[in-house]
């Protein structure tokens, strides 16, 4: 099974968010709250594209772990990962976003 994009809205602030799915389930990037389900659904337009380029992963850590944002063209994040406890750890989640980003199938909540 591949990845796929989980798109909803937030019932605590009526905002919409996607978040990449790896064929397991398990969440691998989380975008941030756009106030209109267009502007997710751009996002989700935006990692398809995007995802497979290694230019466009900014690699970062600090004393709480490991991270990565995936950015569109213009610098701008679309994406943020899961902390991670190891930097080779990080680095499988960004490759796991690069084979999983660029899927076509998108599930509303």
């Amino acid at each position: 099974m591949g990845g796929y994009y989980k798109l909803f809205q937030s019932s605590r602030n009526a905002e919409w968010y996607f978040s990449l799915k790896a064929g397991n389930h398990e969440t691998i990037l989380q975008s941030e709250g756009y106030k209109a389900k267009a502007g997710s659904e751009n996002g989700i337009a935006s990692v398809q594209v995007n995802s497979p380029n290694d230019a466009r992963y900014e690699r970062k850590e600090s004393s709480n772990g490991y991270w990565f944002t995936l950015k569109a063209a213009n610098g701008e994040p679309i994406g943020r990962s899961e902390m991670y406890t190891t930097a080779s750890a990080r680095d499988k989640g960004i490759e796991s976003v690069k084979t999983n980003g660029p899927s076509r199938d998108v599930r509303e909540d």
